[in-house]
């Protein structure tokens, strides 16, 4: 086996999704890195894998100390294999970190691919996967949640994130406020027995959630702003129009909450109605 670094996709809940070419790289890997060793020790004796090697901790608090030594046992001829606790490496998971100084170093960098939460929750949706946009585990405080919703909410594309079940409720209370009438999935307990995926507004979804309490890791979904109303309607009119009963600055908030308007755009068109 080649030295290098491996970038290797666990099950994210069913051992069969594990690939031939996966365990064979655990299975020969001089070391395995990987966010917890309990974790992975236990997938590795449940897949039948040899748990007698050196398993070393790589998560986000040990990811810049561990990176330099990880890198000097390939460089000294070892082959590493990088796991997170379940998916694909790196995707809102350690080992950026230790890819990035690999690649300055000129130190090989193998991956293997496999299950990806993100992935399964967008192919289970229903919604637009064209185009989308992940960003990640959704902020734990309230200010922090909105503020984001509100710097993406124009945004043409599928948001996707990352959530918790007992934040759940309390996400889908800030995006109805912003995400007004958009369709909304939520993905849970992919590749296990009871998977699901939900489709709804905000509203429909916290319904749900009151009658059967969430469980389990979460993928959030958003579709993307429905503009096809936006595109034939008169903008100058109905922008004039409001501007007669509201400031310029409520103005332009009302045409970017109702059709998904580009700010600046109609920001400077109001100035060029006001000058009239």
């Amino acid at each position: 086996m080649k030295n290098g670094i491996y970038i290797v996709a666990t099950p994210i809940g069913n051992l069969k999704d594990i690939s031939e070419r996966a365990k064979d790289v655990l299975q020969n890997a001089d070391i395995i890195a990987c966010e917890d060793t309990r974790v992975t020790k236990k997938l590795f004796s449940l897949l039948g894998l040899n748990t007698r090697k050196k398993f070393i901790r790589l998560d986000d608090n040990t990811e810049s100390e561990q990176s330099k030594s990880i890198i000097n046992m390939v460089l000294e001829g070892k082959s590493v294999a990088q796991v997170s606790d379940a998916g694909s490496p790196l995707i809102s998971d350690p080992g950026y970190k230790l890819i990035r100084l690999c690649k300055k170093q000129n130190v090989d960098v193998f991956v293997i691919p496999g299950a990806c939460a993100l992935i399964c929750a967008l192919q289970l949706s229903g919604l637009p996967t064209n185009s989308f946009m992940f960003n990640g585990f959704i902020p734990n405080k309230d200010k922090a949640r909105k503020d984001l919703f509100e710097s993406l909410k124009n945004i043409n594309t599928t948001l996707v994130f990352y959530e918790t079940a007992n934040r759940i409720e309390k996400t889908l209370k800030i995006a109805k406020d912003i995400f007004t009438k958009r369709e909304i999935a939520v993905a849970r307990e992919i590749t296990k027995i009871f998977e699901e995926c939900i489709n709804g507004t905000a509203d429909e979804l916290l319904c749900h959630f009151e009658k059967n309490p969430p469980k389990g890791e979460m993928v959030l979904m958003i579709a993307p702003p429905n503009q096809p109303e936006a595109q034939h309607i008169d903008i100058f009119s109905v922008l004039r129009e409001k501007l007669k009963n509201t400031s310029l600055k409520s103005a332009v908030k009302e045409m970017v909450d109702e059709y998904g308007f580009n700010k600046n755009e109609i920001y400077n068109l109001a100035l060029k109605i006001k000058d009239e």
